[in-house]
């Protein structure tokens, strides 16, 4: 039997699935919430037609809300057009042996137009992984590749998944009972389950670089090696899916939301990222950026990322929950400025040289990786094509310079940026902005329908 997992190629599925190491493929692909949708197929079935020839789903796929319920409205697919199929490519690339699923092998998929009798499918623009795509190569046609790293945070509960929708997701169990930030007695109490992770992780060649306690009982960050940014989207999906599952085996449940209580710290997705030009960061150069020793690259994809931002906020942070996280003090940030290694900005450049990088405190642990990236990307290359100078460094506690912008304070407030950006039109299409945009209205029309345990605290008695 067969003991290494991770990345393997279609000649080693063969082989594994002849000895009985393999029987089953998973073809997957992001959903517009970053959640992976697929089927799992036989391995002998899936070698012999759907790796050659790829398979089918419904395009609804792309327009369902959280409970899976087809939302009207959408151009893409509707009721309409009879909610048709596209077309599942399998990027080999993506192909692994999943150490923490049974005889598993998992690949993610690219998502193509079905156009019968078609020799090529376009890629679905609206597609999460094809706007990264889509993004990426235009960093590719101006020279530059883009290289990312997300850090996640999560919260641990001792609780599992059906015993906690059991209880409505109240007063559960955390893995600890005090701030473990950096703790590391708090934190071996957690290691059943954290070093389990690291170690599924790394064996189905996710390259992991530690985990730690984080500001709140029972919360967790987990990172992984950065990489070119399609893979480092690719592995951040696959993490999740990996950490979700592992927690559904054990019999506890962990949680990727922005902010799960006003009394937590909220868990955030920071995302580092540089552009390298022929194996060498771009960024590093000889000019000075207050006192940092920077290229002419760095300074506009910095201006540009920075410009952009109340833009594509939603990108960021695409949940109405995830905008209870900007607090004061929170070390989720609310204003938008840069710095040199300052946590309190949305921005903070770290490194040097080789490693010089810009890391964004904005997206929280709910986001869609290739949403983020896609829109890092745009914004920064639309910084380097029309010169934008970032404003001037901003030192001291960024929570109390009411001089500063501050992010987008809703995701209502986000969803008018995103719709009313020009920038967003150019730089991902106007039908893709208008897709994005009905599924945001979606998600905030949703909540303004809620009637949440804050209101019947507040209300039932002393209205």
């Amino acid at each position: 039997m067969a003991k290494d997992f991770g990345i393997i190629d279609r000649a080693e599925l063969k082989r594994r699935a002849e000895v009985g190491d393999v029987d089953t493929v998973l073809a997957v692909f992001p959903d517009v919430y970053g959640r992976l949708m697929g089927k799992r197929f036989d391995a002998d079935f899936f070698l012999a037609h759907i790796a050659e020839d790829g398979t089918h789903a419904c395009n609804y796929l792309l327009t369902v809300d959280m409970e899976m319920e087809p939302v009207p409205g959408y151009d893409f697919a509707n009721w309409q057009k009879g909610y048709g199929d596209f077309h599942l490519a399998p990027d080999f690339r993506t192909l692994r042996h999943a150490s923490w699923l049974d005889r598993t092998a998992l690949v993610l998929c690219d998502l193509q137009s079905d156009q019968e009798h078609a020799s090529a499918h376009p890629l679905i623009e609206q597609s999460p992984r094809s706007m990264l795509l889509k993004q990426i190569a235009a960093a590719s046609k101006v020279g530059y590749e883009a290289m990312a790293a997300s850090e996640l945070e999560y919260y641990l509960f001792r609780n599992s998944y059906r015993d906690a929708a059991d209880a409505e997701y109240r007063q559960l169990e955390p893995a600890g009972w005090y701030l473990e930030d950096y703790h590391a007695l708090q934190g071996t109490r957690g290691e059943d389950y954290h070093g389990l992770l690291r170690r599924h992780l790394k064996q189905s060649d996710i390259a992991v670089e530690s985990t730690k306690g984080e500001w709140g009982k029972g919360q967790h960050e987990v990172n992984i090696r950065y990489s070119d940014a399609l893979s480092m989207a690719d592995n951040h999906v696959v993490l999740k899916q990996c950490a979700k599952e592992l927690a559904d085996q054990m019999g506890v449940s962990v949680t990727f939301m922005a902010k799960l209580s006003e009394n937590q710290a909220g868990s955030s997705c920071h995302v580092h990222l540089s552009l390298w030009r022929e194996g060498r960061n771009a960024f590093a150069g000889q000019q000075q950026l207050a006192g940092i020793e920077c290229s002419d690259v760095f300074i506009k994809f910095l201006g540009g990322w920075l410009a952009h931002s109340p833009e594509v906020m939603a990108l960021y942070a695409p949940n109405v929950n995830s905008y209870k996280r900007y607090q004061p003090g929170s070390w989720a940030p609310t204003r938008l400025a840069w710095s040199r290694d300052n946590r309190t900005a949305g921005f903070r450049v770290v490194g040097s040289g080789q490693s010089l990088r810009i890391e964004c405190r904005i997206p929280g642990a709910d986001c869609n990786p290739y949403l983020v990236f896609a829109a890092a990307l745009a914004s920064g290359l639309d910084g380097i094509a029309n010169n934008l100078a970032p404003p001037a460094e901003f030192r001291g506690d960024a929570y109390q310079a009411s001089e500063l912008p501050h992010v987008p304070r809703t995701l209502s407030e986000a969803i008018e940026r995103f719709e009313g950006s020009e920038f967003c039109r150019r730089a991902f299409g106007a039908e893709v902005v208008k897709h994005y945009a009905h599924f945001f209205h979606t998600e905030q029309a949703a909540y303004n329908r809620a009637v949440t345990d804050w209101e019947r605290a507040r209300y039932f008695e002393r209205i």
